[in-house]
């Protein structure tokens, strides 16, 4: 099966780390649209941005409310849930961060991070049995892990710093990795459209995940990761993606057209025509994204099969 993707520009990286979300970007958009009215009254990846940057200066009371208004608009973002809880911490509100911190494994088991402050959040407010089970769990990874697992060295400082907090004693975390942004993103952006032009999604959905800890819920990432785990069969989450994106962005057209063609897939030509309808709404003069779905639809699967 053969599928469409655009090359990213310079000006398309420029659009990722600009405040403004463009109505098309990644993913089978093209730019000059502006979210339309029932989107929300803030740009969700702009105000990630702005909760880094308070992270940075300690200046944790804004940082609570920037990534409130982002899980607001995107309550499936792990990432923004884990550094809500970090400014928590900042503040001392415990109970605030391990509710955070909770939200975060939840939406994402393998973030290793969001485990141990976790648990330290939990020794900190004295709840020992809540701090002990998370680091129970992490142990048993660590014993079905071995010492040749990748993920071994973050595992042990994990655990170690929640023996730590246990103990009453302070351990250095560093978080710098939770708090890089976008020198780094804009070139993993990048790496992983190219991940997937090679249909090595797999690869390209990890580097995405990496762009997103620094980007947060942007719709062009967003629509690229639905885009990866669509073609490894992943339809239900794939789905969520695309749901996002568009929450964060209604007007986004790549997140609409791939979410017409998912449909397609699944046998839905009436949602997949209501997709269509929209496209041609916002594309009056006509647009790439639009024909494409519209060939998918009158073949009632990809054209290109």
């Amino acid at each position: 099966m053969k599928y469409r993707l655009h090359c990213v520009s310079a000006l398309a990286i420029l659009s990722l780390t600009s405040p403004a979300i463009g109505a098309g970007g990644g993913g089978g958009g093209g730019g000059g649209f502006s979210p339309s009215a029932s989107a929300p009254q803030y740009d969700p990846a702009e105000e990630y941005r702005k909760g880094v940057s308070a992270l940075q200066a300690k200046n944790f009371k804004a940082a609570k409310s920037a990534f409130d208004r982002v899980i607001s608009a995107a309550p499936r973002e792990a990432n923004s849930h884990y550094l809500g809880g970090i400014a928590r911490q900042g503040l001392e509100d415990w109970k605030g961060a391990t509710k955070f911190f909770a939200k975060a494994v939840k939406l994402d088991p393998n973030m290793i991070s969001a485990h141990q402050e976790l648990g330290v959040s939990y020794a900190k407010m004295g709840d020992k049995a809540g701090a002990e089970a998370v680091l129970a769990t992490l142990n048993a990874r660590v014993t079905a892990c071995g010492a040749t697992c990748p993920e071994a060295p973050a595992l042990k400082v994990a655990a170690s710093a929640i023996q730590a907090a246990l103990s009453g004693k302070a351990a250095a975390r560093d978080r710098g990795e939770s708090l890089m942004f976008a020198s780094a993103g804009d070139g993993r952006y990048l790496e992983a459209v190219s991940l997937i032009n090679e249909r090595r999604y797999d690869d390209a959905i990890a580097t995405l995940k990496s762009a997103q800890l620094a980007f947060g819920p942007h719709p062009d990432i967003l629509t690229y990761l639905g885009f990866a785990n669509r073609k490894m069969g992943r339809f239900d989450v794939a789905e969520d993606y695309y749901k996002t994106a568009l929450a964060v962005a209604p007007n986004h057209r790549g997140a609409t057209e791939y979410y017409g063609e998912l449909m397609v897939e699944r046998g839905d030509l009436a949602g997949a025509k209501q997709m269509l309808a929209k496209l041609d709404t916002q594309c009056r003069f006509g647009c790439a994204e639009a024909e494409e779905l519209r060939g998918w639809i009158t073949a009632g699967r990809s054209p290109h099969s």
